[in-house]
């Protein structure tokens, strides 16, 4: 029977590698499906990976109905057998609502793939409704970690070097690493999240640019000072 499966994890986990491999394996096996995505890194109707792996996908808008587009192709000869949906996280809820109905009235797999929660551990409207109504969660294997060495659990917003809790949901950026004046996203643990202590903070905190302070004293929380 068909389902709807929702992969999930933080950035750098290997969600859309494992998307891109999924498509490779059904395609490789005589089956046809559809790629999606919304808001990629790479830019608009494209799926990429940051190990550079990337295909030409569907951009997935908020006008964009699911059991339309499935229909639309078997009247057009093109019987879907398999969705891949990147960056699920962006979709509508009633769009998770239009996936659910392909995988049961019209025996379609879809594999979601995306992010819980955003960069102030609210969950995504889109995540929240295939955690609600998804036949299995699988949760990535692949590790991220944060700047600590510990498993990275959330998402952080980082402008100039620093962390930030305020602002739209959805700004597309990418991980850390290029002109620090624009939006980017670092993966950290709990600790250091809720401590807003980002990678750049730690070497500003550390007395030696080339260490990362790993005690806990030396990670304040917003408005005390580290202690001795």
């Amino acid at each position: 029977m068909a389902e709807l499966v929702f992969f999930s994890g933080t950035m750098d986990c290997g969600k859309s590698t494992l998307a891109l491999q999924m498509d490779h394996n059904h395609r490789a096996r005589g089956r046809s499906g559809l790629v999606l995505t919304k808001h990629d890194r790479a830019g608009e109707a494209v799926l990429s990976s940051r190990l550079g792996l990337s295909r030409d996908a569907l951009e997935v808008t908020d006008e964009l109905d699911f059991w339309d587009l499935v229909v639309q192709q078997a009247t057009h000869g093109r019987p879907i057998q398999y969705l891949i949906c990147d960056e699920a996280q962006f979709y509508l809820p009633e769009q998770v609502d239009q996936l659910a109905r392909i995988v049961d009235e019209c025996d379609i797999d879809v594999y979601a793939f995306g992010i819980t929660a955003d960069f102030r551990t609210a969950l995504f409207p889109g995540s929240q409704r295939l955690i609600e109504l998804a036949d299995r969660l699988e949760v990535l294997q692949v590790e991220a970690l944060c700047w600590c060495g510990r498993r990275a659990t959330h998402n952080a917003r980082v402008i100039d070097g620093h962390m930030v809790v305020e602002g739209d949901q959805v700004v597309v950026g990418d991980v850390a690493g290029g002109d620090p004046s624009v939006v980017e996203y670092e993966v950290l643990c709990r600790r250091h999240h809720m401590r807003r202590m980002t990678s750049h903070a730690a070497r500003q905190q550390s007395p030696d640019p080339d260490l990362l302070p790993f005690d806990l004293d030396l990670c304040p929380l917003p408005g005390r000072q580290p202690t001795a």
